[in-house]
């Protein structure tokens, strides 16, 4: 990561990021790509002005230019069977004398590795434009009242631990999405994350580097505020789900797991010089147990998590019936219908497309989609997310030395030791457990989804 880059081999790529107006130098290979702040890379002004407050410094800038150019090269060029690629940045930046310091691109590096399985390296060069922000004056002075930062979706997690972790003067809410929300819960000074990235083509859809873009998007923010605890909302389920079970030939996803966020903390600390501490207040919770908490706040109702929305899937699949609902199938939605359940709430009819998990048929159930390409994505994304849920029910009965490897990671980034981290991962395990075999149960003897724990696809009629 010095001013000149490592000798590019056949299975490298290169992203040449340049500025505005920049000429960009000629591919000398066809894994060499350029894109540039302005039309590949482009700032919402509007949005960018949210971050342009006191103690807003140029550091901040090179950061989000960094994240969008992550963003670039992790979607740009698709992953090999082997799942690892070697990925080179040459990126413009203001402040080029903290970004060569070996502490810096140390912990960039490993983070990085950590996070997405691949081998990162960057090449810093100075930028030519020296004030990208800081001339508009931002006057926001943030209250005295601001104890914690946490990203915030409006997501049921985002909205339960935000209230479970202070008041709504206490939260300052980050919005990392790249669209701007509805606020339906306070005020936020980070309306959506400032930048979008286009041109890359989407040749690959895992997108590991998504969470490096939003912890470093809330640590900015937790930095501009001059605060310290930033509150991850993520419930156990899904900080330690996909680590513990990891999808088959596919590298575990890192995002939300505390061996990540410890990588975070020391990248922060070097590059930023500012100390955050990524807390995961309900990381030994399931979501059931943390929407069951929510309500046990005073003035807290089942409206308040009923609006919220869960649901990832596409326009096309959502938008039924003269408005976007949500899918019902996907894992996100079968997590959500499962915690729901768990805590005890009922949710209004037609929430979800596909609203009957009791049907026999999973086709019969799948009828209102009229695509059948659409029919048959929900049943691989359903039947893989049902499948991981049950997996990770099943590993309540394991015994403790198959579990040893994960605890021990985890006993490590959460500073316990080793038999009350054990216990911890155990109790959630058998939480899930519980709350699964409830939602299944509810659903009667011949729901398709107890044809897929029994290893069938479409349902008992197939």
């Amino acid at each position: 990561m010095s001013a000149h880059p490592k000798k590019l081999v056949s299975a490298d790529k290169h992203l040449h990021v340049v500025e505005k107006g920049q000429k960009p130098a000629r591919p000398r290979t066809a894994g060499v790509v350029t894109a540039e702040i302005g039309r590949q890379i482009t700032f919402n002004a509007a949005v960018l002005d949210t971050f342009d407050v006191k103690g807003c410094q140029p550091l901040h800038y090179d950061l989000l230019v960094l994240c969008a150019a992550m963003e670039f090269a992790d979607r740009r060029w698709k992953r090999p069977q082997g799942w690892s690629r070697n990925l080179h940045v040459t990126i413009p930046v203001i402040d080029l004398a903290t970004w060569q310091k070996p502490v810096v691109q140390a912990n960039l590096r490993s983070v990085l590795r950590h996070l997405t399985c691949d081998e990162w390296s960057f090449t810093f060069v100075q930028a030519t434009n020296r004030s990208p922000i800081g001339e508009r004056q931002g006057v926001l002075d943030f209250p005295t009242t601001k104890t914690f930062a946490i990203a915030y979706s409006d997501g049921l997690d985002s909205r339960a631990v935000s209230a479970l972790s202070g008041t709504k003067d206490e939260a300052l809410c980050i919005r990392v999405a790249n669209f701007r929300h509805r606020r339906k819960q306070g005020d936020s000074y980070f309306t959506q994350i400032p930048f979008k990235v286009k041109g890359y083509r989407g040749n690959e859809s895992s997108f590991r580097a998504r969470g490096f873009q939003f912890a470093a998007v809330t640590a900015i923010a937790a930095h501009l505020a001059d605060l310290t605890r930033v509150v991850v909302p993520e419930s156990g389920q899904g900080a330690l789900g996909p680590v513990l079970l990891p999808l088959h030939n596919i590298y575990a996803d890192y995002r939300n797991h505390p061996t990540f966020f410890r990588k975070m903390e020391r990248f922060i600390q070097s590059v930023l010089d500012h100390r955050v501490r990524y807390e995961q207040p309900r990381l030994w919770f399931t979501k059931g147990q943390t929407l069951h908490a929510f309500l046990d706040l005073s003035g807290k109702t089942k409206t308040d998590l009923t609006s919220a929305r869960s649901c990832w899937q596409n326009r096309r699949v959502v938008n039924t019936g003269g408005g976007k609902k949500q899918c019902g199938l996907c894992a996100a939605c079968l997590l959500r219908r499962l915690s729901m359940h768990a805590a005890g709430i009922s949710e209004r009819p037609g929430t979800y497309v596909i609203s009957d998990l009791s049907a026999s048929d999973v086709n019969e159930a799948l009828s209102v989609l009229p695509q059948k390409a659409d029919r048959d994505i929900m049943i691989e994304y359903g039947s893989v997310g049902a499948r991981h849920l049950q997996q990770l029910a099943d590993m309540a009965d394991l015994p403790d030395g198959e579990l040893r490897v994960h605890v021990s990671e985890i006993a490590a980034a959460t500073g316990t030791d080793y038999e009350e981290t054990l216990e911890k991962v155990r109790t959630l395990l058998v939480t899930h457990a519980q709350e699964w075999r409830a939602f299944l149960s509810a659903q009667g003897e011949q729901s398709f989804l107890k044809s897929w724990m029994e290893g069938g696809r479409h349902g008992r009629s197939e």
